[in-house]
């Protein structure tokens, strides 16, 4: 019901947050365009995308510092621009250019991804406004991979998706009008840059294992347009596939708002572990579409049911609700670190490399969240009642 209530705000954010998805949501058919455009091997790919991701962790830790301090209208409107041109730069430049052009487009995007969790932190449903954003952020990507591939990529390559991108940026940024101009005043007085360690020594916990859970998946996102290949779509059908996935990562979002309060962390990352698993195991020995898209769309489906329930738990444990803001420095961090060493695994060892590494990031959160995080959540789960592990 609160959630209803606040509608058009967390839409607005969710429609801001998605400007700052864009590069990861998008990462392997920009990586698939830019590589058959310049002819780029997948080493220069993943550095490409290391870069990319390098300017999106600097963003975020612009974003920790002067977030609340800045008109977060103002904000959105000069990102949303910041990114748009970014992409329209990045449609023109050549090889050596464009690893600036990219760090750029990063750092503007990362200031959209952290005002948008900066605002769902204030609301008291975190688990249904953070599977509301990741959907919305989710299934508005589903319909640009559902028309790039086909309409845009096969006839106009790299530079007709920039533009493309750019534009929708653009149409996003419109989402301004709805945001409030900065947080509550009396919540802000007072908090830290970061809250201690031993004010939110289980938020930063699991952050922790937050970044290793997206580091390994994050690397075979990057490269998942290699399976394509290998399973030999045509572009529709590769679009098809890459669309369908995102919605049905929103469809885990939405899944996450109705049943994460009752699912709890605990169950929750083994949840996303099983279904990861199967995944990747139909990654591996499945067999051209129905290979490929059956693969992939499971393995999307519960890295996201992690995502989300581990986002939610950070906030959940952080009083100061600012730690959440360092998801999407996680994000870039791992995105900045993972997809360099993917490539050079995947051209010196092979795909099935990229599968193991998935399925150890998600194994490790699993195996080791009941003992590190089974007592706090215990005292929680008294004081409210019986709230689930």
């Amino acid at each position: 019901m609160a959630l209803i209530k606040r509608f058009p705000l967390v839409l607005a954010a969710s429609l801001a947050s998605t400007i700052g998805g864009l590069p990861f949501n998008t990462l392997p058919v920009v990586l698939g365009a830019l590589g058959a455009s310049l002819g780029l091997s997948a080493t220069t790919l993943g550095d490409l995308a290391g870069t990319l991701f390098a300017g999106y962790f600097a963003g975020t830790l612009l974003a920790l510092t002067m977030i609340d301090r800045l008109d977060w209208r103002w904000v959105t409107v000069a990102a949303a621009v910041g990114t748009s041109v970014a992409y329209a730069v990045s449609a023109q430049s050549g090889a050596t250019a464009l690893p600036a052009v990219l760090a750029v487009m990063g750092l503007f995007s990362a200031l959209m991804t952290a005002l948008g969790l900066r605002v769902l932190a204030q609301l008291p449903d975190k688990e249904q406004a953070f599977g509301f954003r990741q959907s919305t952020e989710l299934w508005i990507t589903a319909a640009v991979l559902f028309v790039l591939p086909p309409f845009v990529i096969a006839p106009y390559g790299y530079r007709g998706l920039a533009l493309a991108l750019g534009a929708l940026v653009l149409l996003l940024g419109l989402s301004a009008r709805w945001l409030p101009r900065g947080p509550d005043q009396v919540a802000a007085l007072g908090l830290r840059w970061l809250p201690a360690w031993r004010d939110a020594a289980t938020a930063w916990v699991v952050l922790g294992f937050f970044f290793f859970y997206l580091a390994g998946n994050i690397g075979l996102w990057a490269f998942l347009g290699h399976y394509a290949v290998a399973a030999q779509l045509t572009p529709a059908e590769s679009g098809l596939a890459f669309a369908v996935l995102k919605v049905l990562g929103g469809v885990a979002a939405v899944a996450v708002a109705v049943f994460g309060g009752a699912l709890g962390i605990l169950r929750g990352q083994w949840v996303a572990l099983a279904g990861v698993t199967a995944g990747l195991l139909w990654l591996h020995f499945g067999q051209g579409l129905i290979g490929f898209a059956g693969g992939a769309w499971t393995w999307e489906f519960f890295f996201t049911v992690g995502c989300i329930l581990q986002t939610a738990t950070i906030a959940s444990f952080d009083g100061s609700q600012r730690l959440v803001v360092l998801v999407p420095a996680a994000f870039a961090a791992s995105s900045m670190i993972a997809p360099p060493i993917a490539g050079r695994l995947l051209e010196q060892v092979g795909p099935s490399a990229l599968l193991w590494a998935a399925f150890a990031a998600a194994a490790v959160p699993a195996l080791f969240y009941p003992r590190l995080l089974g007592p706090a959540l215990q005292r929680r789960a008294m004081l409210t009642a019986g709230a689930p592990l």
